[in-house]
C-alpha cells in the first residue's frame, strides 16, 4: 500500500483520517484515480507507438519501436503505379527483399510486382535470387509480409507465365500450405494468387507439378491441389489430353473420390464429368477398323479398362448419378 499512499498515515490531521475512514477511503480514492490517469496516458502512448514508423537516428533506423501491421498498405494490383528509377530500384531489390526489417521487405516485394507489371524483362536475370526471397517472405511468421508476398506470386505469374515454371515448385508449396491455414485474410489471399496460377500458367506444365502435391499427407493441402488440379484440366485441347493422358486424368480424379476432405471429393467428381464429357465427345480411344464396337469404346468399358474395379467403379456411380 505504500506505493499508493505516499503520505505516512499517521502524519495525516485526524479530521482528514475522519473524513477518509474505511467507509469510502477518501484520503486513498485520490492517489488511485491519479494512478488510473497515468495508465491510461501511457496505454495511449503505447497505442500510438504501434502504428508509428521507424525513424532514422544517427543514419541508422530505430528497430526498437514494433511497427503494426496496419501500417501496411495493401495494394490491389490494378492500383500499382509504376517505380520512379528503374535503375535504382533494381539496384536495391535483393537488398531490400533480403532486409531484416519486415517493413522495408514490404515495400521491396511491391517493388517487385511494379517492375513485373510495367518492365517485367529488367528483373529475369535475377528471377531466380528474388524468387527466393519471396518464398522467405512466404514463411515469415509475420502476417503482413506474408500476405505481400502471395500478391507478389499472383503477379509474377500473370506477367511470367510459362517462364516461371521451372521456379514454380518451393512457391507451390507455400502457397498450398498457406491457402490451407487458419488466418483468414492470408488464406484468401493465397487462393487468389492460385487461382492466377492456373490462369496464366499452361496447364499442360503446371499439372505434373500439382499431382505429386495431391498425394501430399497433409489432407488439406491434398485438397487445394485437387481442387487447383480440376481448375487446370477445363483449359486443355484435346491434343494436350491426349498427349498428357486421358487415362492419367482419370486415375488421379478416382483417387480422391474417397480422400478425407470433401473438397477433394468434389474437385474429384466436376473433374470425372468433365472427362466423361471430354471423352465422349473425342471418342477416346478412338475405334479402328478391326474395333468399331461401341460398347469396346464407351465410357463405362474404358473406365474399367483403366481402373481398379472398386475405383471404377467408385467413378461409374458419380457419372452415372450426376447424368
Amino acid at each position: 500500500m505504500s506505493e499508493i499512499s505516499p503520505r505516512n498515515i499517521s502524519t495525516i490531521p485526524e479530521s482528514e483520517r475522519t473524513n477518509g475512514s474505511s467507509k469510502n477511503g477518501n484520503y486513498i480514492k485520490p492517489q488511485i484515480e491519479h494512478k488510473d490517469e497515468n495508465l491510461d496516458q501511457r496505454q495511449k502512448k503505447s497505442t500510438i507507438s504501434l502504428v508509428v514508423i521507424p525513424t532514422k537516428i544517427d543514419g541508422t533506423e530505430n528497430s526498437g519501436v514494433e511497427v503494426g501491421s496496419s501500417e501496411v498498405e495493401y495494394i490491389e494490383s490494378e492500383n500499382l503505379n509504376d517505380v520512379d528509377d528503374v535503375e535504382i530500384c533494381l539496384k536495391t531489390l535483393l537488398t531490400g527483399l533480403s532486409s531484416k526489417d519486415w517493413v522495408s521487405v514490404c515495400e521491396a516485394l511491391n517493388n517487385v510486382r511494379r517492375l513485373s507489371i510495367f518492365h517485367k524483362e529488367v528483373i529475369l536475370g535475377i528471377l531466380g535470387d528474388v524468387i527466393s526471397l519471396i518464398v522467405k517472405s512466404l514463411k515469415n511468421p509475420r502476417s503482413a509480409v506474408c500476405k505481400t508476398a502471395i500478391m507478389t506470386c499472383a503477379d509474377i505469374f500473370k506477367a511470367y507465365t510459362d517462364d516461371i515454371i521451372d521456379l514454380l515448385d518451393p512457391l507451390l508449396g507455400q502457397l498450398l500450405l498457406k491457402s490451407s491455414q487458419d488466418k483468414r485474410f492470408v488464406c484468401e489471399a493465397a487462393e487468389r494468387a492460385l487461382i492466377a496460377l492456373t490462369t496464366w500458367v499452361s496447364p499442360l506444365l503446371l499439372l505434373p507439378k500439382l499431382q505429386s502435391y495431391i498425394k501430399n499427407r497433409n489432407p488439406r493441402i491434398r485438397a487445394k491441389a485437387s481442387m487447383c488440379f480440376c481448375r487446370s484440366v477445363p483449359r486443355l485441347s484435346i491434343e494436350e489430353i491426349e498427349a498428357f493422358g486421358i487415362d492419367k486424368l482419370i486415375q488421379t480424379a478416382a483417387s480422391q473420390l474417397s480422400d478425407q476432405l470433401p473438397e477433394s471429393r468434389d474437385a474429384a467428381r466436376t473433374l470425372l464429368l468433365e472427362l466423361q464429357s471430354v471423352y465422349e465427345k473425342s471418342h477416346f480411344p478412338k475405334p479402328t477398323a478391326v474395333s468399331e464396337d461401341p460398347e469396346i469404346a464407351s465410357w463405362e468399358h474404358f473406365c474399367q479398362s483403366k481402373l481398379s474395379p472398386l475405383n471404377a467403379q467408385a467413378v461409374l456411380r458419380v457419372t452415372t448419378v450426376a447424368r
